[in-house]
């Protein structure tokens, strides 16, 4: 228990106040940095891309995307549907979303 190689967390952000939920992400990241793999659900997007290396978006239960972080951070579907970006509050998939983009 004093030298894990893996730590798993479920929503460690859910329900705190915005400072808390930046102490977490700090001590996370010090946590990886120091060389223990972290598997983090989180549905706070914008926290969990700033400090992983690769993320899975999941829409129904499914993975919808994945990728490296940096390349899902920067696609505008992804912007738009996950990170709040686009100020179009009409929830649709991942992919009706490409769609549209591809249709315009």
């Amino acid at each position: 228990m004093s030298s894990p190689s893996l730590l798993v967390l479920d929503e460690p952000s859910h329900g705190l106040a915005p400072l808390v939920v930046a102490q977490i992400r700090d001590v996370v990241e010090e946590i990886n940095r120091e060389g223990t793999t972290v598997l983090l659900a989180e549905q706070n997007a914008a926290m969990a891309f700033s400090i992983s290396d690769r993320a899975y978006l999941l829409q129904n239960g499914r993975i919808a995307l994945d990728g490296p972080t940096e390349s899902l951070r920067d696609d505008p579907m992804v912007q738009a549907l996950y990170l709040g970006t686009s100020g179009d509050d009409e929830r649709v998939s991942y992919r009706e979303a490409r769609r549209r983009q591809e249709a315009t």
